[in-house]
């Protein structure tokens, strides 16, 4: 690490302790978001001297199946536990070699879906700056398609660690991403339109300007917080599905577990361990993915319900094409459907721009 990343990091530490001494309400709202954006700008600038260096080190995950999904959480938390049960017993779980970082992984078969779930070193505070492995695990989880949670039963505390991380690493979890548009121009300083109840007005546009837009129109289609107004302008952010999962559950009593209910707030509690909860692990996993799972059908003949084509929610009939052939685009006459994105079965669509549901049969004419 260089003088300039150092001095870098005890500027944004000063004005992160500055943050934590600054008590929140009306009066400070202004100067506590142009903290934020200050502290954002700078880590912008950190990363993308960060993503500088580690184009060389960095590694490039073996992509298989439908979707993946990255289990985070410290060391111990369980995860290779988790990961073997998980994959089926026909599933191959070896160790492939990256660049500088050993990733497990797993195949979930689940639905007639094929599921990648990548076991990647423990994270630690720190991740974020480099600590650890902290750069390769964090690379992994943006990279993925859904982001699990790990938390130890015994150390609850450690979900707010992995939170910090993930968020100072610009990944957000669970959360939409922001809807703002901004135009900028040459001259007359900043039209602001939109609704203000988690922040003002003046401290939207004092943000704006710190964050070097001083001349734009701009049009907040939502009420945005301080937060997210960063986000949406520095437009770097991932936005990723996420599960929080308690383990070592078989070590807690009901009381314990309505504590860590109040602390936690898990979307589900499980024993790697003792293979408890794992049937509804797998159902949550299939859910929050959003997979749509296509079947095919020649004309004249049974669907094929053996093999489906698996997609992400808000797949077309276009999309489908593709995957059938690539001619199948320019070629295309109509198709019938049978399931939830029609209102009859058969229904005969002429449009590619169709959005297919899960379990839907498609039968395509093509000329």
């Amino acid at each position: 690490m260089g003088i300039n990343d150092l001095k870098l990091n005890d500027r944004i530490a000063e004005l992160e302790a500055e943050l934590k001494k600054t008590k929140y309400n009306k009066r400070t709202q202004n100067s506590v978001g142009l903290l934020k954006a200050k502290i954002a700008r700078m880590r912008d600038e950190k990363h993308k001297k960060a993503s500088t260096k580690l184009a060389v080190d960095t590694f490039a995950v073996r992509k298989t199946g439908d979707a993946t999904a990255v289990l985070i959480g410290f060391p111990s938390a369980g995860k290779s536990t988790l990961l073997n049960v998980l994959s089926s017993a026909k599933s191959q779980v070896a160790a492939y070699a990256f660049t500088t970082l050993n990733v497990i992984p797993g195949i979930l078969q689940y639905k007639k879906t094929r599921i990648q779930v990548l076991d990647v070193p423990g994270l630690i505070e720190g991740a974020s700056r480099g600590k650890g492995r902290g750069r390769e695990v964090i690379a992994a989880a943006s990279s993925a398609d859904l982001i699990i949670l790990l938390v130890d039963a015994i150390h609850p505390e450690q979900l707010n660690v992995m939170r910090a991380e993930l968020y100072n690493a610009r990944i957000r979890m669970n959360v939409r991403k922001p809807e703002i548009k901004i135009v900028k121009k040459s001259t007359g300083g900043i039209s602001l339109a939109g609704t203000f109840t988690r922040m003002d007005r003046d401290t939207a546009i004092a943000l704006l300007r710190e964050l070097k837009i001083s001349n734009a129109d701009v049009i907040m289609r939502q009420d945005l917080s301080a937060e997210e107004m960063i986000d949406a302008v520095e437009g770097n952010r991932k936005y990723v599905p996420g599960i929080i999962v308690v383990n070592k559950a078989d070590l807690l009593d009901e009381s314990a577990k309505e504590r860590i209910k109040v602390i936690v707030n898990p979307d589900i509690f499980i024993s790697a361990e003792k293979a408890e909860g794992i049937d509804e692990m797998k159902e949550l996993i299939f859910q929050r993915l959003e997979l749509v799972r296509v079947y095919c059908k020649e004309v004249g003949k049974p669907a094929d319900m053996s093999e489906p084509i698996v997609l992400k929610k808000g797949a077309t009939l276009k999309i489908v094409c593709e995957k059938l052939h690539r001619g199948f685009v320019k070629r295309f006459r109509f198709a019938r459907i049978w399931g939830k994105s029609v209102k009859f079965a058969g229904q005969k669509v002429l449009k590619l721009e169709h959005e297919v549901a899960d379990e839907d049969v498609v039968e395509v004419h093509v000329s």
